[in-house]
């Protein structure tokens, strides 16, 4: 008897609260699609860098999928504690028919073991037909070959989602139980007639309060974006900044509970328009009973925004950056001419030995036809001296400079990379790049750092001279010219500067450098004589070796990588924090049926109550979001400084896919809840 009840109140409970349902299959779908991501990727032909960089990643989504774990819990068992609410007066029913606690609390297990198989069930069988399409996706994003496409199952991840799940259905249990257990028959047959009084704060303490959240969150606004967050010189202020707008955050919906209402009745007009007052104390009296719930919901979803705009950025950063990073197929560099005396201690000798020979003597003594393999070869060395560091670029503004950038004091004695104008001008010819010409006492800088061109422009205004060997020499341009010679962004800490070919001794310290395309025809042809360098690098020492597509393949492994944890973590929470909002609000709304017949009662038509419930859901809704959204102003800002590293990227672009993700998740959910809320309260 008791299973058969249990089976009736499962098919009830999935007729009035399929969102919860809803809700926990398409986390347990997320959840084992995103964890069969190596088995997604096995069948696709992709490089050994790429290969490295999925298995990295899918490291990285084991350890974040505990975490999200955590964070679907939570949602479960909230959920499930706002279902246990809806039913008191059932369970108040089966007491007064002389149920026990303990029969209660078996149909309960019962009820939740079902719905946690037929949500494992549906829900696997969703992820298992999705990770398919996400298959499809990531051939997408790492450009891989999809001829050996074929139709994958992951034991790793379906284990995986079973075990997690389990784990918290069996929470699930034992909190419904105590739940059960711990109540009263009168509260529970009494319960729905039981109305939410509405403690009316402290007007003046709550606009203090909300005074005070204001300030704190402009201070750390300001903290994390002046001066591109030069500010936040440490992990630990950057701690103290987000522990500030989290506390911020709780003020404010904490003082918004005691002044909204009051603000509003101060308004006559508007408070008393139509069922105004009505809507006002009922979403006053949810933001009222959930000022913790709201603040977790806007951090959620101010990180849900952060993230997804952030990793679109950065991803299309960083394919922006391949072809400006790599303009040649092949790069290697050595340094030549390594003293003996100074490195005898560190180096063995082999290193040392071949510091005499320069990459194109290196190449032919290890049986690589440099004419044959190549074309478009140029070769040159380029300098360091002790002479000309940062600290010398910055000039009369070295003060300034490092009281608005305090976090660049390290790079100050970081020796600066010299080149010949003619040997500059031979790479930048064959890269499709500006030619240039100086005067016997003149200079140019090359920078591709965004943030030390902007620093370095404000000292060259200031002309700032370089004395080298007793010379001195002045900029020929007020500011950096674009330009790169690393394939491997390795340069990220200095800067290039062209002198006269005058202007280099030498003796100077040198590392030989060496571009070539390959003398190849198609893309085969290409990947053969790269496979026949590159397997020369484990056995020569002092020989650093980068290529276009190893390039190319890093960052659109790292670019992908990062979009995939962007997403998944953004799914969850924003998924969360609608599923949160439509419980409590179908919640509130089948508790509130006898107040909706109150207002057909008095005369209220019921398009005038459908407005009603869509404004006070609306308002619900959109208060978190609305400061989420504020909240992520500063924090893209942030985000941006730190990507610019990479390069600049669409930022409108994922501006628009981010709220795209908003409007299809959170609306929906929104309009779920609405619509389920109006068949609620709907007059029988």
């Amino acid at each position: 008897m008791y299973i058969k009840l249990a089976f009736k109140n499962v098919k009830k409970s999935f007729k009035d609260y399929a969102i919860y349902f809803f809700t926990l299959m398409i986390g347990i779908s997320i959840f084992y699609m995103f964890n069969s991501m190596d088995s997604q990727t096995i069948m696709l032909e992709l490089s050994d860098t790429k290969h490295n960089m999925i298995e990295t990643m899918s490291g990285v989504l084991g350890i974040i999928s505990i975490f999200v774990a955590f964070v679907l819990a939570f949602l479960i068992i909230y959920a499930s504690k706002f279902l246990m609410k809806r039913r008191k007066k059932e369970f108040g029913i089966y007491m007064l028919l002389g149920m026990k606690k303990t029969k209660i609390s078996k149909i309960i297990l019962t009820e939740t073991f079902l719905v946690g198989i037929i949500s494992l069930i549906v829900g696997l069988g969703a992820g298992i037909l999705l990770s398919q399409i996400m298959s499809v996706f990531v051939a997408n994003m790492f450009e891989a070959n999809m001829t050996k496409f074929a139709f994958t199952f992951s034991k790793t991840a379906l284990v995986k989602t079973i075990f997690y799940f389990s784990i918290i259905y069996l929470v699930v249990m034992f909190f419904n139980v105590i739940s059960v257990s711990r109540c009263k028959l009168i509260d529970l047959i009494y319960f729905h007639k039981k109305t939410e009084t509405i403690k009316l704060k402290n007007m003046w303490l709550c606009m203090l309060i909300f005074f005070i959240a204001v300030v704190m969150l402009g201070y750390a606004y300001y903290q994390v974006t002046a001066n591109k967050g030069a500010n936040i010189d440490s992990q630990g202020k950057l701690l103290v900044m987000i522990v500030l707008g989290c506390i911020a955050t709780f003020f404010i919906f904490f003082s918004l509970s005691g002044m909204l209402l009051k603000i509003v009745m101060s308004i006559q007009k508007l408070y008393y328009k139509k069922v105004n007052s009505f809507v006002m104390k009922q979403l006053s009296s949810k933001i009222n009973t959930t000022v913790f719930s709201m603040t977790i919901i806007c951090l959620m979803l101010f990180v849900t925004i952060c993230i997804f705009s952030s990793a679109i950025v950065l991803k299309d950063s960083m394919n922006k950056k391949v072809q400006e990073l790599a303009p040649v197929d092949i790069s290697i560099s050595k340094i030549l001419d390594i003293e003996e005396e100074n490195y005898k201690n560190t180096l063995d000798t082999k290193i040392i030995d071949e510091s005499k020979y320069t990459i194109e003597e290196t190449l032919e003594r290890n049986h690589i036809n440099i004419k044959e393999k190549f074309k478009d070869i140029v070769s040159f060395n380029i300098y360091i001296t002790k002479e000309v560091n940062f600290e010398n670029l910055l000039g009369n503004t070295k003060e300034e400079v490092l009281k608005q950038n305090p976090f660049i004091e390290s790079l100050l004695k970081e020796q600066q990379t010299l080149i010949k104008i003619s040997d500059y001008n031979k790479f930048a010819k064959i890269c499709g790049r500006e030619t240039y010409t100086l005067k016997e006492n003149e200079y140019i800088i090359l920078s591709n750092i965004e943030y030390l061109s902007e620093i370095t422009n404000k000292a060259l205004k200031t002309n700032p001279k370089l004395k080298i060997q007793e010379n001195e020499y002045t900029p020929k341009y007020m500011d950096c010219k674009q330009g790169n010679l690393d394939l491997d962004a390795s340069n990220q800490t200095g800067q290039v500067i062209i002198l006269p070919d005058e202007a280099i001794n030498e003796n100077m310290r040198c590392n030989n450098r060496f571009y070539a395309n390959y003398n190849a025809n198609g893309k085969e042809e290409k990947l053969t004589i790269e496979n026949e360098i590159t397997k020369l690098e484990p056995d020569l020492k002092n020989f650093y070796l980068f290529t276009r597509q190893y390039l190319a393949d890093e960052n659109i492994g790292f670019g992908a990588m990062v979009v995939f944890l962007g997403l998944y973590l953004g799914l969850v929470f924003l998924i969360s924090s609608g599923a949160i909002l439509a419980l409590k609000e179908l919640s509130e709304s089948s508790d509130n049926k006898e107040r909706y017949h109150i207002l057909r009662k008095i005369g209220t038509d019921e398009k005038t109550i459908n407005k009603a419930l869509f404004k006070q859901i609306g308002f619900f809704f959109l208060f978190p979001l609305i400061l989420a959204i504020i909240h992520s102003i500063p924090g893209i800002r942030v985000a941006t400084y730190m990507i610019e590293t990479f390069g600049k990227g669409n930022l409108l672009n994922s501006i628009l896919m981010t709220t795209g993700f908003i409007i299809l998740i959170y609306g929906g959910y929104f309009l779920i809840s609405y619509y389920s809320s109006k068949r609620m309260i709907k007059e029988k």
